[in-house]
């Protein structure tokens, strides 16, 4: 949860009064500015369900009878990519239930590079509302090609059970605390919907500094653009697109936008002389080449002669 600026954002738009609002973090320092926000954005009835704890291994908010977790109508994250959990590795690949595509393993070198993210995915679609829940969580972007591995186990099921709404990937350094190329990942549990819609948003934007750093970040219009182009799921050129579930499978359940766009070829009319006249130029070029090409060889071949001569 951070400190609760996603949920923040959510809780605004669903109104202040018609949510409620759960989180688990890990950081007590988050936890405690989460608490700050919280009574600042007018959702101090919330305050009680902000907890502190490690969200895959105790997850707290668990349902009635507190033998599974709680469903949300909506859930969003935008968790850790990649951490050293060596220590918790074990307790979490014990919930094969809830981890059904698998937990990364230690490697032997670079412990700090688990895919920390691959678990918290599995945990927020463990945690929408079946039937209804719809969910968002940001991502690397190179999860949406994946090929192999837990990644790969995820795409196949969040495509073959119609659970992925749509995809939208983000400009470079976007994001205040990552370098790392960022998608957002869409859910949907009501499955209702017969295609997903996937937006290339990476060329958009604009750099800027701030502090001596170099950032980057989207205009007001540009995200009205790719709000509204999700919502209406409005295919635009070299842009976005929309595929049905069997398309995505035909593409190796690829999510990444640009491997659906056409490739456009640009056909120029030209009069008949226009056209004799260029393949005549072809073939005064080809001869050109062809006859400096065997002057060339008939140097090499004098030269090698003489260098044998001298031997």
């Amino acid at each position: 949860a951070g400190t609760g600026t996603l949920l923040m954002a959510l809780g605004h738009q669903i109104g202040e009064d018609r949510c409620t609002i759960f989180s688990q973090d890990i950081s007590q320092r988050s936890n405690k500015m989460l608490k700050l926000n919280l009574l600042l954005n007018d959702l101090v009835s919330s305050l009680d369900n902000a907890i502190q704890g490690d969200t895959l291994v105790a997850p707290y908010h668990k349902s009635d009878d507190g033998q599974q977790l709680r469903q949300f109508d909506f859930v969003v994250s935008n968790p850790p990519f990649k951490m050293d959990f060596s220590n918790t590795r074990e307790k979490i690949a014990a919930m094969p239930a809830r981890f059904w595509a698998g937990v990364p393993n230690v490697p032997a070198k670079k412990k700090e590079s688990m895919a920390i993210y691959t678990c918290f995915i599995q945990h927020v679609i463990n945690s929408l509302k079946e039937g209804k829940g719809k969910g968002a969580i940001v991502i690397p972007t190179g999860f949406i090609t994946a090929k192999s591995g837990i990644e790969k186990k995820i795409l196949q099921k969040i495509v073959d059970d119609k659970i992925v709404y749509g995809c939208v990937s983000m400009p470079s350094n976007v994001f205040a605390n990552t370098g790392t190329n960022v998608s957002v990942l869409f859910f949907d549990k009501s499955r209702t919907a017969d295609k997903v819609v996937l937006i290339d948003a990476s060329k958009l934007g604009e750099d800027y500094k701030e502090d001596n750093l170099q950032k980057h970040r989207l205009l007001p219009e540009e995200i009205d653009l790719i709000v509204n182009t999700f919502n209406e799921k409005k295919p635009i050129d070299d842009f976005s697109v929309t595929v049905t579930y069997d398309e995505i499978k035909e593409k190796n359940y690829s999510l990444s936008a640009g491997q659906y766009f056409d490739i456009k070829i640009e056909y120029v009319d030209i009069t008949e002389e226009e056209f004799n006249k260029r393949i005549a130029d072809y073939q005064d070029t080809l001869t050109k080449q062809f006859d400096e090409s065997h002057k060339l060889e008939t140097e090499i071949l004098t030269q090698l002669k003489l260098l044998k001569f001298k031997k």
